[in-house]
C-alpha cells in the first residue's frame, strides 16, 4: 500500500474514532448550505490535522495535492477542512502552481462559506502575499456567476490587506463588488474593508463616504467595525440628495 493510502487510511480512522452524532447535527443546522459532517469537534480535529501533518509534510507537492484532491472528492466536511490546513501549511512547498488547484477547489467543490473561507484567505491569501503578481487571476473571480469565487475574491485579500499590502487591489474588488446581490458576497467585501482600515482607516473611510449611498448597509456595517467612533457615524449617515 503507499504511503498516501496509508495516511488517508489513518487519519480516516481517527476522523470517525472522534465523530459525535450529537455534534455532527449541532453542525448541520449550523449553516444554511447542506453540509455532510462526520461531528468532530474544532479542538480534536485540529489535532488530528497536527497529527497526520508529520506524515502529510514529507509528501512531495504533486502528492500532497493529489492526496488533498482525494480528501475535496469525499464530500466529507472535516476532510475538506483537513486540505485546506495541509496545503497552507505547506505553502511554501507548493508555491505559485498550487494556485490552479486552489482555483479548481474554489470553482468546483466549495459549498459553503466555511470552506471557501478557509481556502481563499490561508492558502490562495498566503500565495498573494508570497507571489503580488497572482492578484491578477483572481480578478476574474469578481464577475463569476459562482458565489464562492466572488467571496474569494476578497477575501483572498483579507490577510494582506491586514498587513497594510494592496490597497488599490481592495478598493478595486469593493468598487467591483458594490452592489452584489449576494449578502455572503456583500459580507466578504464588507470584512476586506475592514481588514485594510487597521493600516488605512483614513483612506478607508473616504472610500466609504462617497459610495454609502449605494453600499448595501451589511458591507457598509463590516468595513467601519475599526474605524473611530465618530467616523463610523459619519459612515453611516445616509448622503444628502
Amino acid at each position: 500500500m503507499s504511503d498516501t493510502s496509508t495516511l488517508l487510511r489513518a487519519l480516516r480512522a481517527d476522523l470517525l474514532e472522534m465523530a459525535d452524532p450529537a455534534h455532527r447535527e449541532g453542525s448541520r443546522a449550523f449553516f444554511k448550505e447542506a453540509i455532510r459532517p462526520l461531528g468532530v469537534r474544532s479542538r480534536d480535529l485540529s489535532a488530528i490535522i497536527t497529527r497526520h501533518w508529520r506524515a502529510a509534510k514529507t509528501l512531495g507537492p504533486d502528492e500532497l495535492l493529489a492526496l488533498c484532491d482525494q480528501l475535496w472528492d469525499s464530500g466529507v466536511f472535516e476532510e475538506a477542512s483537513v486540505a485546506c490546513k495541509w496545503c497552507a501549511r505547506a505553502l511554501p512547498g507548493l508555491g505559485l502552481p498550487a494556485f490552479d488547484t486552489f482555483e479548481r477547489w474554489l470553482a468546483t467543490r466549495v459549498d459553503n462559506w466555511a470552506h471557501c473561507d478557509d481556502l481563499s484567505s490561508h492558502c490562495v491569501g498566503g500565495l498573494l502575499s508570497l507571489y503580488p503578481e497572482a492578484i491578477e487571476r483572481t480578478v476574474p473571480w469578481l464577475t463569476s456567476p459562482n458565489r464562492w469565487l466572488r467571496r474569494a475574491g476578497a477575501v483572498s485579500c483579507v490577510l494582506p490587506a491586514r498587513h497594510g499590502l494592496y490597497l488599490h487591489h481592495v478598493f478595486r474588488v469593493a468598487d467591483m463588488l458594490l452592489e452584489d446581490e449576494d449578502d455572503l458576497v456583500r459580507k466578504g467585501y464588507g470584512w476586506l474593508l475592514k481588514e485594510a482600515s487597521r493600516a488605512w482607516p483614513r483612506e478607508v473611510l473616504e472610500f466609504l463616504l462617497p459610495r454609502r449611498g449605494r453600499m448595501p448597509r451589511v458591507a457598509l456595517r463590516y468595513a467601519i467595525e475599526f474605524l473611530p467612533q465618530n467616523w463610523r457615524r459619519q459612515a453611516l449617515q445616509r448622503p444628502e440628495k
